[in-house]
């Protein structure tokens, strides 16, 4: 029998990946807004965060989350990271024992500072928890466009069943059981998506964007090793994939977000003209404080906060990076 799947979340990622899961297995999408809910059944498309994409005929949608979930043998997380505690207890009382449940989110929780996994494993202690990550665009994958990603969990019987479920055509998916790692580099990799943003929008150059991709690699390698994950994920798809993905395209919010500063906008307008969350915003709080926890120097993230937070400059930024002490590429800074 084919596993029933219930995907939690509308937006862009969610819708693509319920479309991707249709093809293999019945798939429910719940989404808040009845309009959303309404147009994925009668038109099969999503305009407002997939504009002309069409998808699976197959794919259902409800604003009920008792509805999508109650009868699912795998339940998929499209939520931002700050919201998943509370329809992850939306859904706890309507999801079956056992049942896995797998996170989209690249985010920290800032309150407690949790990985999504931790989340799921305190709310729903028993259910297997796992995340699947990497250099996923989304509007890139539902137009047809390979792409590879990561199903990590601790349990790799259960990645592998799952692994079925997600791997669908151009779009590959693969199995990790660092899940400590692949949720880390999925979540640190954004704020380095706001640097090279900045640059971008700044008009720094190529070499410099080359240069802030390279040592945000060994910056978020170092706190990610730290926290417990693996070095090698963190060259695989779920860091340095993720990370070259992010940092080089238009269709990152990340990258949009720090484009945009770089050209002069303020936070606020920028965030306001979005109708999507940018996890690097919000991330690079709880980075400070894990990099202040760890002892791991993040320059570059701490450049990232102070525009944010501090109100610096881009300018400022850059000057910051450029002051650093020089030493061996294999030491932090």
């Amino acid at each position: 029998m084919k596993l029933k799947v219930a995907v939690l979340g509308g937006g862009s990622w969610g819708t693509t990946l319920a479309s991707l899961t249709a093809r293999n297995s019945p798939t429910t999408i719940w989404a808040r807004n009845e309009a959303t809910v309404n147009e994925i059944n009668e038109h099969h498309t999503n305009s407002k965060y997939l504009p002309s994409a069409l998808l699976h005929r197959h794919l259902k949608a409800s604003t009920s989350i008792k509805e999508t979930v109650e009868d699912a043998d795998v339940i998929v997380m499209g939520i931002p990271s700050q919201n998943f505690r509370k329809v992850l207890q939306d859904a706890k009382p309507y999801i079956r024992p056992w049942v896995p449940i797998i996170s989209l989110a690249k985010g920290l929780e800032m309150e407690t500072r949790m990985r999504m996994t931790e989340i799921i494993k305190e709310i729903l202690p028993g259910h297997p928890a796992g995340v699947l990550t990497g250099p996923n665009l989304a509007k890139e994958i539902h137009s047809g466009k390979a792409a590879a990603a990561v199903i990590a969990m601790v349990d790799k019987t259960i990645a592998k069943e799952l692994q079925t479920v997600f791997n669908s055509g151009l779009f590959r998916v693969y199995t990790n059981n660092d899940v400590i790692g692949c949720e880390l580099g999925g979540a640190l990799k954004n704020i380095m998506a706001i640097a090279t943003g900045m640059g971008d929008g700044a008009n720094a150059g190529d070499n410099t964007r080359s240069a802030l991709i390279t040592r945000g690699l060994s910056e978020l390698t170092r706190l990610g090793v730290a926290m417990g994950g693996k070095r090698k994920t963190f060259a695989g798809l779920a860091g340095m994939g993720d990370l070259v993905a992010t940092c080089s395209s238009s269709k990152s919010r990340n990258h949009h977000v720090g484009f945009q500063l770089g050209t002069g906008k303020t936070l606020d307008e920028i965030i306001e003209e979005m109708n999507e969350v940018a996890e690097g915003v919000k991330t690079a709080k709880v980075v400070m404080e894990l990099s202040k926890e760890y002892g791991v120097p993040m320059p570059i993230s701490e450049e990232v906060y102070k525009v944010l937070y501090e109100g610096n400059t881009v300018a400022d930024a850059f000057r910051g990076l450029i002051n650093i002490d020089i030493g061996s590429e294999e030491e932090p800074g």
